[in-house]
């Protein structure tokens, strides 16, 4: 083999065919392999192309090791799947646009790559062209003055097949995700570029359209407003023709892009922008190339291998990641959703593959009496996933780290978070290997008869008999202890709870309650979650909260061993690289609740150490409490797989006992 960049494709239909004549006449890239479903397929497509491998599935591709980099060309919805399944091979990655269905897989698949350290980039082959290249050139030169409103079509009338791909639900079908993502694309380069960056992403997104008789879009329209005013006026179709044009209104005139998405066309020549200046004149800005629209994007590929990522204005994660909101959020304006989205419906993980802990999880593990399970050292926090699609997304990924945890509560999101992780765990099948934690009786509802009423629905909701952990959320003073202890046992003994506790409750009532337990030979709290992490928490995030970072408590814990779950381990991101620093105040309740001189000072300490330890430092906050001479099993709320990835670099930490002290400031 040469020195080029060697290919690999998925897939054998009419935009691989594209992209293999772009390869064929590209400088940097050669084509070694096809795959397909079918070997009869793969062999007509590879003699077509002059490829020497052929493959008759999709599997065999990532096992050939002359392949370095793969172009994946399927529908839509089994993009994610074989993204990830390329990047655990080690192979790069184009993927065709979109490159999923939804900004979740989106994230995922992006995490995937990061993690697998291969190059990942979404194939809009314009944004690889000069002429995307001179178009920002001119936008930044102001030639029409400052962008006012931006008007970006694609559309096209296809003959109607219910179970073709562009009209079948099951295949992500309609134009919003087929082709309007190439105006949302291009509508937050123009904003972005105008506002003085790359890419700006809409406040506000707005639509309408018409939903056909397959169940996807026939035509849709959105408003995308921007910052400074500045507003796009999108369309698509599958169904009707459009004039696939992009205009832009500036102050001074308007940009005319005749053909913005095929550009100087698949094999080079020539393309224009018009200028037209509002005190007369007209300039056209001739983009001329001889090479090929598919061969310029793999060689982009090739250029950027090092980088893991595309470089602007050909698209970067955060590009992609921000497309697939935009489009999102236009689908739920026209009312499109895919039945594969639907709750219900999430019942196989994107990887293609039943949900399991990958072999080379990180991840350590503690018990609690009374759980006959490993309690992962880290717990995922269940308050934060808007739609089941995103606590799906989250919650496999930490299940494939080797988690086992997971924590609710009655009260959070009004049962909604219960809810989505019932169905969740359903869906999985997997509630034998989850270590579920559940929280009630939270104030001003903190009474024995709340505890027995509260648990039952939050069992409902979550689908289950029992929960293994239980906490009441808030203590409440005017109630003998006694009368806590009894109702939890009572719970215990029908068996819908397991281990029970206190969350926010003082050492004191704690050391009563175990007191009471002994005494009429009854279980007492067998576990405490009150805040504790490295920075001390200035003030309380919510009424009745309670931390257990001071001294004495710390000492009871480590005393008789009580295992301690504690929330805000991280201290809502202070110790995040940007995110805290003493001129730092957007962030109020940041600034209220972890804000002194301290605190600063033990940020400071993390920092250096994790410099040292070429970690990050929010990984030696959480390693501090992981390594705390008591069992510590912190909860964490990541809303983005890649803040589960960094926050979970502290299980590789250890702490000796003088690293503890020279990081709270007691050495």
């Amino acid at each position: 083999m040469s020195n080029k960049l060697q290919w690999g494709i998925i897939g054998a239909g009419g935009i691989a065919g594209a992209f293999a004549h772009g390869v064929n006449h590209s400088k940097l890239c050669e084509l070694r392999a096809v795959s397909s479903r079918s070997q009869e397929k793969a062999d007509k497509f590879a003699d077509e192309h002059n490829i020497p491998n052929r493959h008759g599935s999709y599997e065999a591709m990532l096992a050939d090791d002359e392949v370095q980099a793969i172009y994946i060309a399927t529908p839509h919805p089994m993009h994610a799947e074989w993204i990830i399944k390329c990047a655990e091979a080690g192979k790069h990655i184009l993927c065709e646009k979109p490159i999923t269905l939804n900004r979740h897989d989106t994230m995922a698949v992006i995490e995937h790559a990061r993690r697998n350290d291969v190059f990942l980039m979404e194939a809009f082959m314009y944004r690889c062209h000069p002429q995307t290249i001179k178009l920002v050139e001119l936008l930044r030169e102001k030639v029409i003055g400052e962008v006012r409103i931006i008007r970006a079509t694609f559309g096209f009338h296809a003959g109607f097949n219910p179970e073709g791909r562009l009209f079948k639900n099951a295949l992500g079908g309609g134009g919003i995700l087929d082709v309007g993502c190439y105006a949302t694309s291009v509508s937050r380069l123009i904003a972005g570029v105008a506002l003085g960056g790359e890419i700006a992403e809409p406040i506000n997104v707005q639509g309408a359209g018409r939903i056909g008789e397959s169940n996807v879009d026939d035509w849709a329209v959105g408003t995308l407003t921007f910052p400074n005013d500045i507003v796009a006026q999108i369309s698509t179709s599958v169904q009707l023709n459009q004039d696939n044009k992009v205009t832009i209104f500036g102050s001074e005139g308007n940009l005319v892009i005749d053909s913005p998405w095929f550009c100087s066309g698949r094999e080079g020549g020539s393309s224009k922008l018009i200028v037209n200046k509002n005190k007369g004149g007209t300039e056209e800005v001739i983009v001329q190339t001889d090479e090929w629209l598919y061969g310029i994007e793999a060689d982009h590929v090739a250029k950027n291998i090092e980088n893991r990522q595309g470089q602007f204005p050909a698209m970067t994660w955060a590009d992609t990641l921000g497309n697939a909101t935009t489009l999102d959020k236009w689908r739920q304006a026209v009312g499109l959703v895919y039945d594969a989205e639907k709750d219900e419906n999430l019942t196989m993980p994107i990887y293609g593959r039943s949900l399991k802990r990958r072999k080379d999880h990180k991840m350590k593990y503690g018990r609690v009496k009374g759980i006959e399970k490993d309690i992962s050292k880290v717990v995922m926090g269940c308050d934060n996933q808007g739609t089941l699609m995103h606590g799906t997304a989250m919650w496999d990924d930490f299940f494939e780290l080797g988690g086992t945890c997971f924590d609710t509560a009655y009260i959070y999101g009004g049962g909604r978070p219960e809810v989505m992780l019932g169905q969740w765990m359903k869906n999985r099948n997997n509630r034998d290997n989850i270590v579920l934690i559940s929280k009630g009786a939270h104030s001003p509802h903190c009474f024995p008869d709340k505890i027995v009423t509260q648990h039952q629905e939050s069992l409902e909701r979550l689908q289950t008999d029992y929960v293994d952990l239980y906490f009441m959320h808030r203590d409440n003073l005017q109630v003998p202890i006694g009368e806590f202890v009894d109702v939890l046992n009572e719970l215990k003994d029908k068996g819908s709870i397991k281990v029970f506790g206190g969350s926010n409750w003082t050492m004191e009532r704690v050391k009563a309650a175990n007191e009471y337990a002994v005494a009429s030979g009854k279980q007492g709290f067998g576990a405490v979650s009150n805040n504790f992490s490295l920075a001390r928490m200035v003030d309380a995030p919510w009424g009745g909260c309670l931390a257990a970072s001071n001294p004495e408590y710390r000492a009871y814990l480590n005393e008789v061993q009580m295992p301690l779950f504690p929330w805000s381990s991280q201290a809502r991101g202070f110790f995040v690289p940007g995110r805290a620093a003493p001129d730092k105040t957007e962030d109020q309740e940041l600034v209220r609740c972890w804000y002194s001189d301290d605190n600063f000072e033990r940020q400071k300490r993390a920092i250096a150490m994790a410099d040292k330890l070429g970690v990050d430092p929010i990984s030696i906050a959480l390693a501090y409490v992981i390594n705390q001479p008591f069992p510590c099993f912190p909860l964490f709320g990541p809303r983005v797989m890649s803040e589960t990835t960094s926050s979970l670099k502290g299980l590789s930490v250890e702490l000796s006992p003088d690293d503890l002290k020279y990081l709270n400031l007691e050495d």
